[in-house]
C-alpha cells in the first residue's frame, strides 16, 4: 500500500486509527481458552469488530514470538485474516548487520518464504544505513524507524544533544536521505506532544506512527495540532485501550465501542483540517 492508497483509506473511513494486536494469553477472556488457538480467535473477533473503524493493524511480534511455534502460527493466521485494504505493521523493532536484516526483511515481507507479507515493519536505526537498507529494497513496503518513543527512559539516548541538535533529530535528518516519504515513516510517541512541531519541520511529508494514546496518557488533540500534514500523515495506535476494553464474552463489542470513540474524534479533526 503506497501513501496515496493509505490516504484514500483514511478519507474513506474518516479515521487514522491503528489497532495494536498485542494479546497476552492470561488476559484474553476465559471462554476463548476452549478454542484450539485462543490468541488467534481473540484477534479474529477484534478484527471483525473494528475493521471498518481503523486503517491499520499492528501486531507486536514479541507477544507471538514468546509463545514459540504456537505464537508464530497465531501471527501467520492473524496476518492472513486482516482485510487486504487495511495497512499491516509488523512491530518487530528489528535492527542488525545487513545480511541479518535481509533475513528479517524476508521474514516479514516475503510471503513466498515466510507466509507473511506485512506492509511495514518497525526498525531500530542504531546500527545505521546498512542495517536499514535491506528493508528498503522491497518495493511498496515501508520502514518505520524509531525516532522519539513514548517509554519512560527514552531520554537516556534519544534526547542527547550536541551542537547539531538532539540525537532523535539526527536520526530523522540522516535517514531521510536513505529513502523517500513513500518508504519511510517514523515512530513518535503521543506523550511527546511538544516535539511534534519540531518533527514536522524535519519530516514534513512522512507518515508518523504514534503509539501512546489511551492507556499511556497521550493526547490525540495535542498530536494532531502539530502532527497533521496534507495527507494526514498520522497513524495513531491504541492497543490495550481497545483490545482489553472488555473482559467478558462481549469483549469484541467493548473493543468496538472504544475504537468508535477514537474514530469519531478523528473524523471531527479531519473535517476541521479540511482533509475530508
Amino acid at each position: 500500500m503506497n501513501k496515496k492508497q493509505l490516504f484514500e483509506q483514511i478519507q474513506a473511513k474518516k479515521s487514522f486509527l491503528c489497532v495494536g494486536l498485542d494479546p497476552v494469553l492470561e488476559n484474553v477472556p476465559k471462554h476463548l481458552l476452549s478454542f484450539e488457538d485462543p490468541i488467534f480467535e481473540f484477534n479474529k473477533q477484534i478484527i471483525e469488530a473494528t475493521k471498518d473503524l481503523c486503517v491499520a493493524y499492528k501486531p507486536n511480534t514479541a507477544f507471538y514470538e514468546s509463545r514459540g511455534l504456537k505464537g508464530w502460527e497465531s501471527l501467520l493466521k492473524t496476518w492472513a485474516h486482516i482485510p487486504e485494504d487495511i495497512f499491516t505493521i509488523a512491530d518487530a523493532k528489528r535492527g542488525d548487520i545487513g545480511n541479518t536484516s535481509a533475513m528479517y526483511a524476508d521474514a516479514f515481507f516475503n510471503e513466498e518464504k515466510s507466509g507473511m507479507s506485512f506492509d511495514a515493519i518497525t526498525v531500530a536505526p542504531y546500527m545505521g544505513k546498512d542495517s536499514v537498507g535491506p528493508f528498503l529494497k522491497y518495493e511498496d513496503k515501508w520502514v518505520i524507524l524509531l525516532a522519539l518513543t513514548s517509554n519512560e527512559s527514552h531520554s537516556d539516548f534519544q534526547l542527547f544533544e550536541n551542537a547539531d541538535g538532539k540525537l532523535y533529530e539526527e536520526v530523522i535528518r540522516v535517514s531521510s536521505k536513505w529513502g523517500s516519504s513513500d518508504q519511510l515513516m517514523y515512530v513518535v510517541g503521543a506523550t511527546r506532544g511538544a516535539e511534534f512541531a519540531n518533527i514536522r519541520r524535519l519530516a514534513p511529508d512522512n507518515f508518523l506512527l504514534v503509539p501512546g494514546v489511551g492507556a499511556q496518557g497521550g493526547s490525540l488533540a495535542d498530536v494532531c495540532e502539530f502532527g497533521l500534514n496534507a495527507t494526514c500523515g498520522l497513524l495513531v495506535n491504541s492497543s490495550r485501550g481497545i483490545i482489553y476494553a472488555g473482559k467478558g464474552e462481549d469483549f469484541a463489542e467493548k473493543a468496538r465501542e472504544e475504537a468508535l470513540k477514537l474514530q469519531q474524534e478523528m473524523e471531527i479533526i479531519l473535517e476541521k483540517s479540511g482533509l475530508l
